[in-house]
Order: structure tokens, then C-alpha cells, then sequence
């Protein structure tokens, strides 16, 4: 393959770490990489944290300076869009009308936020782009209303930055409690006493109906209890969907994401999929996890086998949160648990270790990054975890390592 090219749809965390993986490894081929963004890859987990609160530089969220590029010969295409693929021929069609030939070809499309309805209304924002955080941090005014729909971790995010800029925030939740696809009523309860403590008018159980406007602009809400919110500003926060229309188009199989096998390949051996887009097997199932690990792992995994490595992905999901002053790091995968065993750290750290019977399946923890990265390795080992040692908070958790 040194003298085929690769080209890469897609110059997020993914895309950027598969170039960067394809020269590591020694492929001295051209190499393509297509962002529809006129910014360079740049982190995404900061953009509602941090660089909405004015704490980091635009430069700083760059993953690498714009020198990087033509130092390590990838050419980065920002500002353009692919509109199709022609499989037979190979050839990967842009905006511009021009055609790219690939050997490899690698979907690294991401996702795109859930849209609310009246969306269309000045004053109704998404978080997901640079962009998007550059409209609500200009938007957001001390004094403010703000409205956030949804309660995981996006909207909860938004709703704390909202908080610290001085805006008055509600956030409404329509399942029963926050965080309620993807953690445990004790993890819910700690992050709502911690956002109640912090004065986010938080209420759950309850959805949005419609927006209110006028002149174009939203003036509030009417929600599913009948109940009517003014806001000046709304910020949605109910989900993402995966990219998934050009690998349509092009007849790969898709579902809940671009489909690919334990390599990372789609149904066309010459396409491969990485991160946010895609789902691939998981434990006799699949899954498509939103991470950026995720992404990094998976994209350095197809770059390999882009180059023949014939290396299987095995995911080893963990997730981080960062809300007020703290942050919440996650291993593992919760869904499939029968009981939560809760172990308190020093002040306000605690952790969650969610077991089906004696294995652990994930664990949350709450300002203890020592809990995490133990919990990360016990996960990695597998088999059995005493889950007693785990809820005495005097005992030491490198004993869960031993043997």
C-alpha cells in the first residue's frame, strides 16, 4: 500500500487518530483526511466545559498545531464535504465536484445532535460543534433564562457551565430521573442534589411539548405537565444520531451506526469505520459507543488493519463527566447489573460498582480517580470481584488486583 492512497471521511478525534496511526505505522502513501469543519481536529469533550466558561484558548483545543499536517505529509481538507462514494470505481466524490481515489477508504462521520422541534427559532441551540459552543457562549448573558432539555450528561454539562456564567437555568428531564439510560438511581441522586445545591430548577418527569416565539425568536415553553417556562435561550440536549446517510447511499450495511466486523471493516473490505458512527460487535451483540476513547482506540485499530495487521477491536469503554467542581469518570458498561454496591471515598468522593452477581460490570466514580483506575484494571482482568471489600471503605482496592 505505500503508493496507494488513503482517504479519511471525517476530521474528528477518530479520523485524526487513524492519520496519525497510519504514519506511525509506517504507511508512506498518500493519506487524505476530510473535514467538513473549516477548524483543524480539535478536542469536543472541553467544548461545553472549559472553552464555554472562557477557561481554554480556541489554540489549546487544536490536537495538533496546523504545522503537524505537512510535517507528517497528510493532507487535511477542511471546509469540504463528501456527497458520495463510488465503490466500484473507488473513488470518494466532494462538494467541489472533485473525485478522490482511496485504496482504504475509512467513515469516521461522527454524529450529529438530535434536534428539537422549533428548532428553527433564534435563541434554540445544540452543543456538539465548535461552532455551536462559539453561538451559545456568545448568547449566554448573565441574567439570562435558559432552558435545557434533557438530563444526561450533555444537557447536565451545559446546565452547570450555564450556572457559573450566571445564567438562570431550568432543566427538564422527561424519563422519570436524570442519567436514566445510562447510570444508577444512586448516581442520578448524586448528581441532582449536586445540581439542586448549585440552583438549577431541576425537574424530571417531564417533557418538553413545544417551544413558544415570537418574531422568530423563543420566548419559552410549554411542557407535557401543562406547565409554561419564559426562556431567552434553549439548549437541547436529548441525544445524538450517527452519520450514517453517505454509507447509506453507498449501500454498506447500517444499523444503529455504519455496521463493521471485529476488524473494524464495513461490508466492503475496503471501507472501514471508526468512532461515534459506528457500531460493531460487543459480547454476542452490538454497540456503538460515543467516547473518545472509543474513538481513538477503534480508529488506530482500523488504520492497522488498513495495512493488513488483521487486529481484532475489543473495546474497553470508560466515559468522563466534568459538572461544578466534580468530575465523574466511568469504566465499563452498567446496562447488565443486578445490584449497585456504593463505596464512600474521602469528603465528597464516592464511587458505584455495578455487579451481576460476583463480576463487575462498570463503576462510577465521583472526584476518586484512584477508584477509577483501579476499577479500569479489574475490569480489564475479569472474573470475580468481592464485593464486600469493595463497600468497606477502610479496605484497600489493590487487593482486588492480586493474583
Amino acid at each position: 500500500m505505500t503508493d496507494k492512497g488513503v482517504v479519511i471521511i471525517g476530521a474528528g478525534q477518530a479520523g485524526f487518530s487513524a492519520a496519525s496511526k497510519l504514519r506511525d505505522l509506517g504507511h508512506g502513501g498518500p493519506i487524505t483526511l476530510i473535514g467538513n469543519e473549516p477548524a483543524p481536529p480539535y478536542q469536543r469533550p472541553p467544548l461545553s466545559k472549559a472553552y464555554l466558561l472562557g477557561e481554554m484558548a480556541r489554540e489549546r483545543l487544536f490536537l495538533r498545531p496546523p504545522g503537524f499536517y505537512a510535517e507528517r505529509d497528510i493532507t487535511l481538507l477542511t471546509g469540504c464535504t463528501a456527497t458520495e462514494i463510488r465503490r466500484e470505481a473507488r473513488q470518494v466524490v466532494l462538494s467541489d465536484g472533485n473525485a478522490l481515489p482511496y485504496r482504504r477508504l475509512l467513515l469516521a462521520t461522527g454524529a450529529r445532535p438530535r434536534l428539537l422541534p422549533g428548532a428553527d427559532l433564534d435563541g434554540v441551540l445544540v452543543m456538539r460543534s465548535l461552532a455551536d459552543a462559539d453561538r451559545l457562549a456568545q448568547a449566554c448573558q448573565p441574567g439570562l433564562r435558559l432552558l435545557v432539555v434533557g438530563g444526561g450528561y450533555i444537557g447536565l454539562e451545559a446546565a452547570a457551565s450555564a450556572v457559573k456564567l450566571g445564567l438562570r437555568v431550568t432543566l427538564i428531564e422527561a424519563a422519570p430521573r436524570i442519567l436514566n439510560r445510562v447510570a444508577a438511581p444512586q448516581t442520578s441522586d448524586y448528581f441532582r442534589d449536586l445540581h439542586l445545591s448549585r440552583g438549577v430548577d431541576l425537574r424530571e418527569g417531564v417533557g418538553l411539548a413545544h417551544l413558544t416565539g415570537a418574531g422568530g425568536r423563543v420566548t419559552g415553553a410549554v411542557l407535557t405537565d401543562g406547565s409554561e417556562l419564559p426562556a431567552d435561550l434553549v439548549v437541547a440536549g436529548i441525544g445524538v444520531l450517527p452519520n450514517i446517510e453517505l454509507a447509506q447511499a453507498a449501500g454498506l450495511t447500517c444499523e444503529n451506526g455504519i455496521s463493521t466486523d471485529e476488524y473494524c471493516r464495513t461490508a466492503d473490505p475496503a471501507i472501514f469505520a471508526a468512532g461515534d458512527c459506528t457500531s460493531f460487535p460487543w459480547r454476542g451483540g452490538r454497540i456503538r459507543l460515543e467516547s473518545v476513547g472509543n474513538a481513538i482506540d477503534q480508529a488506530e485499530v482500523a488504520a492497522a488493519n488498513m495495512l493488513g495487521a488483521g487486529q481484532v477491536y475489543q473495546a474497553k469503554p470508560w466515559f468522563w463527566s466534568d459538572q461544578f467542581d466534580v468530575k465523574l469518570q466511568i469504566a465499563g458498561l452498567s446496562g447488565a447489573h443486578d445490584r449497585v454496591v456504593t463505596r464512600l471515598g474521602a469528603g465528597p468522593a464516592r464511587s458505584h460498582w455495578y455487579f451481576d452477581g460476583d463480576r463487575l460490570q462498570a463503576v462510577d466514580a465521583m472526584n476518586d480517580p484512584r477508584v477509577f483506575m483501579v476499577a479500569k484494571r479489574v475490569l480489564e482482568r475479569g472474573g470475580p470481584v468481592d464485593a464486600a471489600l469493595v463497600a468497606d471503605p477502610a479496605s484497600d482496592l489493590r487487593a482486588l488486583l492480586a493474583g
